[in-house]
């Protein structure tokens, strides 16, 4: 098996001031900042520091740049360093002015547009530089040529003074300094470690060898420093990627495959684990392609050929046995696809999604090619990957089976909603909402306290059985878990469909002790593993009953924290304190005006800013792993502030 790790496209021709391809000017940055970042919040903030790493990552990618480092400075500045050849300083053709000063100043001037700067890159269509001068207060550029080391700075995109020299040198590489624009980045300027850290860790991990330096340097920082350096490439992040969702493997070697075809590459990395949930992350020019694309679908279509090519051949799957479909052939997959082109083609501004049809081309002979032999020549990790694909198949046929027997079980082609289901009047999903409550007791105070024509109550009791260790048939047989699949109505896994959603909001209230933060996290893993498109379309919400109820005469606050309720204790002059140990301790007026009436209630909606980390945490919470979970816990404990056992 060739473990080759494929090299940089090379750039032949040269990169100087007449490779800068000017387009347009930059317009309309600072009024429409997200037509460009996607946002002015934290999402937005640090894209600004991706945008000057991915111009570091594509001089890596010519062949040139070998070491990159990003320092957080105080005041939350990014310094982001590289020793490429340097940003271009000769003057520009057309323009009259250095050509380091166009790229910062000119809207789609850069080295990626129809010359020959870069055959391969990444970046925001090229638009990177630019915007984020636009978007920082100040930015300064320091660029060595080998020669001289030449500086000019930039406040909220326009020059402060020219480019001039500042020293000799006999070095090359580029450093930007910029400060967000507090008018721009209005919720917070303030970089968090671990964001950044998670991204330059997947670059690391696509561009093998080039090592990327994290500092923080902040006074109030933990004077944190990470090398992230791999020279196993996409090998190493299958095995970071295992080691994170803390599932045995299924076999110890890491199958990677490789295919060069003219200016275009294509490698993947695959393992596979013993759990039930699939990780497949497919990358374009360095770019996450979150939606997939034609790369990820030829993956997944010529791995389940291979898979059953191998299985007839092997004589493990008989004539008469039908083929094993592409979802059981990748339960416990963990894989990386990572392909690098010329004239990348993405659908959407976010670069979501690869749509060149020959990129799927040349994976899929990759696949069918590399794989099949891969197979063949190793048969003991061959039948291992076959007997957990048809124990999948199996668990999938008996999922089936149970889905049947609960439409035979419909009353006139509709399901039979569950007994303890207080439904609402209102039939409109736009306005009705459920509360899955814990317990009979609070199940009947909800109840009481509800608004009947668009809120329903559904009380859940006993012990929930926890996803992470089942599949789907043992899920569908959940004596406590079908009751939310039949009152939702959307289904589960590949069934799933949003469009029948019964409520559009779904409250967890449970009460504010341990146990009920165990019930809380067993069925936000449920929604994680079997609905997720509810997480990412924010139909999901915590509900929070306050602590205490503070009274003195007839006046009285319920307070939510104990800050709350001593600040009420101190507004009041004394008084009496009630702590609720549980939502049946209210009364239905004291729950509705509390935590249910949309009105005055508190609630959290539950989104997914990072799958990988979410993947990671529950994973580490509810798996079968001891350890990890006690190093977790350990870790973070120090974050409770209110712990009630």
């Amino acid at each position: 098996m060739d473990n080759e790790i494929l090299p940089g496209a090379q750039v032949s021709e040269a990169y100087d001031a007449e490779q800068i391809q000017v387009l347009e000017g930059l317009e309309a940055v600072r009024k429409r900042p997200g037509m460009y970042i996607g946002s002015t919040g934290e999402r937005g903030l640090h894209h600004l520091v991706y945008e000057i790493v991915d111009n570091a990552i594509d001089e890596t990618l010519a062949g040139y740049c070998t070491h990159i480092e990003v320092d957080i400075l105080e005041g939350d500045i990014i310094r982001v360093t590289d020793n490429g050849r340097g940003i271009p300083t000769g003057i520009h053709p057309k323009l009259g002015i250095p050509a380091v000063s166009v790229v910062f100043t000119v809207l789609h001037a850069g080295g990626k547009f129809g010359g020959s700067g870069y055959k391969v890159s990444g970046g925001l269509h090229g638009v990177g530089a630019s915007v984020v001068n636009a978007l920082s207060e100040w930015l300064e550029v320091e660029v060595k040529d080998g020669e001289k080391i030449v500086t000019q700075r930039f406040q909220r995109g326009d020059a402060v003074n020219e480019l001039h020299e500042i020293g000799k040198t006999t070095e090359t590489g580029t450093t930007i300094t910029f400060k967000p624009d507090a008018k721009i980045f209005t919720d917070t300027t303030v970089y968090n470690y671990d964001t950044l850290l998670t991204r330059l860790r997947e670059q690391a991990f696509l561009n093998a060898g080039v090592r990327i330096t994290l500092s923080d340097r902040r006074s109030d920082g933990e004077n944190r420093q990470d090398l992230l350096y791999f020279e196993g490439g996409i090998k190493s992040y299958v095995e970071f990627i295992g080691e994170n969702i803390k599932r045995d493997s299924l076999f110890d070697n890491v199958i990677y495959i490789n295919a060069v075809d003219g200016d275009s590459t294509a490698e993947i990395a695959l393992r596979y684990n013993t759990g039930y949930d699939t990780k497949i992350v497919s990358f374009a020019n360095n770019i996450h392609t979150v939606d997939g694309g034609t790369h990820e679908n030829a993956f997944k279509t010529a791995l389940t050929r291979a898979v059953n090519n191998y299985g007839r051949k092997m004589k493990i799957l008989k004539d008469a046995d039908s083929n094993l479909k592409g979802d059981d052939i990748q339960e416990g997959l963990v894989a990386v696809i990572s392909v690098k082109l010329t004239d990348a083609q993405f659908e959407g501004q976010t670069k979501a999604k690869l749509g060149n049809t020959s990129m799927g081309t040349l994976v899929n002979n990759l696949v069918s090619d590399k794989l099949s032999s891969f197979l063949e020549e190793n048969p003991a990790i061959g039948k291992l990957i076959m007997a957990k694909a048809m124990a999948a198949s199996n668990a999938r046929e008996a999922a089936q089976k149970a889905r049947d027997l609960q439409r035979k079980n419909s009353n006139s082609g509709r399901m039979k909603m569950p007994d303890k289901l207080t439904d609402c009047i209102s039939k409109n999903p736009e306005e009705t909402e459920i509360f899955i409550v814990e317990g009979d007791s609070a199940g009947g105070s909800a109840v009481k306290g509800r608004d009947s024509r668009t809120q329903a109550i559904l009380p859940l009791w006993g012990k929930m059985l926890n996803v992470e260790k089942a599949r789907e048939d043992k899920v569908l047989g959940n004596e406590k878990l079908l009751p939310v699949i039949i009152a939702l109505g959307t289904g589960i896994g590949e069934n799933f469909d949003i469009t029948k959603l019964r409520y559009n909001k779904i409250f967890i209230m449970a009460d504010a002790d341990v146990d009920g933060s165990h019930i809380r996290t067993l069925l936000l893993t449920f929604f994680f593993r079997y609905m997720p498109e509810l997480i990412e379309n924010g139909n999901i919400y915590l509900a929070q009953p306050p602590l205490y109820k503070v009274t003195k005469g007839k006046k009285f606050m319920y307070a939510f924290t104990d800050e709350e309720r001593d600040l009420y204790l101190e507004q009041l002059g004394g008084g009496d304190v009630q702590r609720y140990k549980g939502l049946g301790e209210m009364d239905g007026k004291q729950l509705r005006e509390t935590t249910m009436d949309p009105n005055f209630r508190i609630a959290l909606r539950v989104r997914l800013e990072d799958a990988m980390e979410a993947d990671k945490v529950f994973s580490v919470l509810m798996g079968d792993d001891v350890e990890p979970r006690r190093e977790f816990i350990e870790a973070n404990a120090k974050y409770v502030d209110n712990l009630d056992i």
